[in-house]
């Protein structure tokens, strides 16, 4: 299998940046978008555990716009052939001093484009 072919790599990097926009400026119509529209897409927040498309977007139209702000750090983009990848970073908030937060998110492409299949989020002390 090919690992990060330069291509796909960088698709997958600005659908990444794209995500990221996404979410820091509360943009729930891309947020949307970019999640896998099936049953089997999974999310698992600091708080809660969504299991399907319909429990996620329904968290992220409830979810609050205010504190989205975030730096990055480590980011990792992994593409594993054609259609699959794996992007990981840390991030922290001004609002959390001492706290890390970890995301991890499985990629596929599919006939619409790049989208999350499953992802992970937490938080823990620096």
């Amino acid at each position: 299998m090919d690992i990060d072919l330069p291509d796909v790599k960088a698709e997958m990097e600005a659908v990444f940046a794209r995500y990221e926009a996404a979410l820091v400026s509360n943009d729930v119509a891309v947020l949307d978008e970019l999640f896998l529209k099936a049953p089997t897409t999974i999310r698992y927040g600091g708080g809660e555990n969504l299991y399907g498309y319909d429990e996620i977007a329904a968290f992220r139209s409830a979810r609050s716009p205010a504190g989205l702000a975030r730096t990055l750090d480590r980011t990792v983009i992994t593409t594993y052939g054609r259609d699959f990848a794996v992007a990981s970073t840390l991030f922290r908030r001004d609002g959390a001093p001492g706290k890390v937060g970890r995301q991890m998110q499985t990629w596929a492409r599919m006939p619409e484009g790049w989208r999350v299949v499953a992802a992970h989020v937490s938080i823990i002390a620096e």
